[in-house]
């Protein structure tokens, strides 16, 4: 009996022994097969930025490098700025008569119109006048004058959009109408950079376009639930007020404080109500999580408008939405804007 003690002992100390060694040897070679890049290039008025994990180094270096091709060639497509761009043609002819597009950006086009329906309005690719009237287009925003605001709005409305599926053309109703893809050009172009990304096999990354629109694609190799995420605090963004972790899932946010001016002891911000002609109030930030970046940076500007009753009635199941609101609520608000009364019991809370 002695005897048969002795070697079982001596085959647990075995079977220890071997499973110490696989173990010093597995992790060395684990975290030498996962390698990180990280790297940004510019687009469409925004920093886009990659972080890719995986074993190949020159694979990594390819792979971004076909995602930011990606980004530029939807910045040729969809820029405002550049002459030469499909959008920029159907702003200069498209009241006029029908410009013939790609499929790419008529099936765009479309999704915006519907985005518009299910917003009640308060998103609108057409708002492009507004933001020329309130400074925004290309600066820091100004009061306009009297009279400015009406005269946009008259050139301005989505329901003035023609698509002809069948031709695959734009037609503008209107004279003056101008197209502004400010509100879904990054997302679009994050979207598109991941769908790169996982046909050249990349399991891993984060894409963001400037911070404000990001897509987490897989985990990291040492956090399995996800990747780690903050949200920013409105009132000083080197502070967090919440942290979320997204695994193949994106994040947008809208806040009052990316760009804004103060006159007649206001603040205006860019989020432009089109509703109304007025920049919205009452709402400091919204963060959207959603399955693709198109719709969190898509339905955070509604959001933000609408406020969090009208959103935890219309919002998709699986979205979630986290607000900071601002003080003083309808106060706020500039005469002639919409004045809403609904607002969360806590500064910045997540929607329930």
């Amino acid at each position: 009996m002695e005897a048969t003690l002795s070697k079982k002992r001596a085959i647990y100390k075995h079977f220890v022994l071997v499973l110490f060694l696989l173990w010093g040897v597995a992790l060395p070679v684990r975290a030498a097969e996962m390698l990180r890049l990280e790297a940004n290039a510019d687009a469409m008025g925004s920093t886009y930025s990659v972080i890719l994990y995986g074993e190949d180094r020159n694979k990594l270096e390819a792979a971004s490098e076909a995602a930011f091709d990606e980004a530029r060639r939807i910045d040729l497509l969809l820029s405002n700025y550049k002459p030469e761009s499909e959008w920029s043609k159907v702003n200069r002819e498209a009241d006029s008569h029908p410009v013939p597009v790609s499929k790419e950006l008529f099936d765009l086009l479309a999704a915006c119109v519907n985005y518009s329906r299910g917003s009640e309005g308060t998103f609108d690719i057409t708002v492009g006048p507004l933001m020329k009237v309130w400074g925004f287009y290309k600066g820091s925003g100004h009061l306009p004058k009297p009279g400015e605001v009406t005269q946009a709005m008259e050139q301005t409305g989505y329901g003035n959009i023609v698509l002809d599926a069948e031709k695959q053309t734009v037609f503008f109703t209107k004279k003056g109408l101008n197209l502004d893809p400010g509100g879904v050009g990054k997302g679009y172009a994050v979207d598109r950079m991941v769908d790169i990304l996982k046909k050249d096999g990349i399991r891993a990354a984060l894409v963001s376009s400037g911070g404000s629109s990001i897509y987490c694609l897989g985990n990291p190799p040492d956090e399995p639930a996800g990747w780690r995420i903050e949200i920013k605090d409105p009132h000083d963004e080197l502070k967090s007020v919440a942290e979320v972790v997204l695994k193949d899932e994106s994040l947008s946010t809208s806040g009052s404080y990316e760009k804004f001016f103060m006159a007649e002891g206001r603040i205006f911000s860019h989020i432009m109500d089109p509703r109304t002609g007025y920049p919205a109030q009452g709402t400091l930030s919204v963060s959207v999580i959603a399955p693709r970046t198109l719709d969190s940076e898509v339905w955070a500007k509604p959001y933000f408008i609408l406020g969090p009753q009208w959103t935890a009635a219309h919002k998709p199941r699986e979205f979630r939405v986290f607000y900071c609101t601002a003080d003083g609520g309808e106060e706020s608000a500039p005469e002639g804007a919409r004045k809403r009364k609904d607002k969360v019991e806590q500064p910045c809370a997540w929607l329930q």
